[in-house]
């Protein structure tokens, strides 16, 4: 009898350790290889499978799968495309259960967010209705962290830790540097509608003098006096201030404070919104300005990830390839927290149907009364999160990031026209 292949892909922005989970899928995947026959990834996630260019992993040595799992960004490409619902797009579905009948799939991973998980929720039922033989499991990544039904999402912590670790160092800087005139730094973190990332900078300070002064989140409407005061306060205090905003923060009627264009399916490129505070400061206050945007930095920071959010990463491949074994389709490998200290966790499926698109904010508990900081209860969450070191490997003073042989599989259908 043909044992089934599985099918891996990673889908939206990239983390330090989305691939540790793609190296602990193929590594679980080939430890069982009585059920499971090749180990294929999509180029390019739901975008390579619906155009049939696959990717053969065999040729990954144990050594490279080992150097894999410390290289960050995503070795096997990744998208920004949702499909369609399966009645909206019959087309669509044709092509892609053609792809993966012709390959002989069986099993589907797909590694992303909340968009990622309606795709697996999409694929499955999808399957189901046409009575095509496919196990789909989602496998949790996002720096963003606003993934539901999992306690925290790997990539998050490491992204966490970059930037706390930015303003940690920010910081000494901008207190080396203060002046009579005054000074005010903002960092500009990701977060489009959750403010994880910019909460996760409070784990920098020691005592409320330290860095970060004030942090701006999306669950809190952005009230311009209320925030120009506590700069003013700490300014005439310490003789600097710094802030941290989520790059999606939004005024008290709902618009972003600042947003950039609109892509060809209406989704808004936010950016900027550092850039607009620190600006703000400068013409209501006077202080001299400085602002910095990390962008793919935050998430690209592979010499400067969490042990803790590594270990997670391949927990939750190793997780989703058991359940897909088990049969468990249209689950999610989600992380489960058991105990604050010391710090306890382990991974439970939920359904991915019951999580889909939705989005986990800061809940208010974590946010302090007047909306310009985040509690201690907040910090218990997060530092655990970012603890443990996974020092890089480094060649020539750089860390030595290798290539890996990806050599395509032979396509057997005609070329896909959507």
């Amino acid at each position: 009898m043909n044992k089934a292949n599985l099918l891996y892909a990673q889908s939206g922005g990239v983390t330090a350790v989305i691939n540790a989970t793609a190296a602990s899928v193929i590594e679980a995947a080939r430890a069982r290889a009585d059920a499971v026959g090749r180990v294929l990834a999509a180029r390019h996630g739901i975008l390579g499978a619906l155009d049939e260019d696959l990717i053969d992993t065999a040729p990954l040595s144990v050594v490279d799968l080992r150097r894999l799992a410390g290289t960050p960004g995503g070795a096997f490409g990744s998208c920004r495309f949702d499909l369609d619902p399966p009645e909206a797009n019959r087309d669509q579905y044709d092509r892609l259960f053609a792809v993966l009948a012709a390959h002989d799939i069986g099993y589907f991973l797909y590694n992303g967010g909340n968009g990622s998980m309606d795709t697996v929720a999409k694929v499955s039922r999808a399957a189901a209705e046409r009575g095509y033989p496919l196990v789909c499991v989602g496998v949790p990544k996002t720096v963003d962290n606003d993934l539901e039904g999992t306690d925290c999402s790997p990539g998050f912590g490491s992204a966490a830790k970059y930037a706390a670790t930015s303003m940690l160092e920010a910081g000494l800087d901008l207190a080396a540097m203060t002046s009579r005139v005054g000074r005010a730094f903002v960092l500009e973190v990701m977060g489009r509608n959750a403010g994880w990332l910019a909460a996760a900078t409070a784990l920098a300070a020691r005592n409320d003098d330290e860095p970060p002064h004030v942090i701006l989140m999306p669950e809190v409407p952005f009230d311009e006096e209320a925030f120009l005061a506590v700069v003013r306060s700490t300014v005439s205090r310490l003789g600097y201030c710094a802030v941290t905003v989520s790059e999606g923060i939004r005024r008290a009627d709902g618009s972003l404070l600042m947003e950039q264009d609109e892509d060809a399916k209406g989704h808004v490129q936010l950016g900027g919104a550092g850039q607009c505070i620190a600006r703000l400061i400068h013409s209501r206050l006077g202080y001299k300005h400085h602002w910095a945007i990390p962008d793919y930095l935050q998430r690209a920071a592979g010499h400067l990830v969490s042990a803790t959010d590594h270990a997670q990463a391949r927990a939750v491949g190793q997780a989703a390839v058991e359940y897909a074994l088990a049969g468990r389709d249209g689950v999610m490998a989600a992380i489960r927290r058991l105990a604050d200290a010391p710090y306890r966790w382990d991974v439970a499926p939920v359904a991915v149907a019951a999580i889909a698109n939705l989005e986990r904010q800061v809940p208010r508990a974590f946010i302090r009364p007047d909306g310009l900081h985040v509690t201690d209860a907040a910090r218990t969450y997060l530092r655990p999160l970012i603890e443990g070191e996974m020092p890089a490997c480094f060649a020539g003073g750089l860390p030595d990031y290798p290539r890996f042989p990806l050599p395509g599989v032979p396509r057997k259908l005609a070329p896909y026209r959507p």
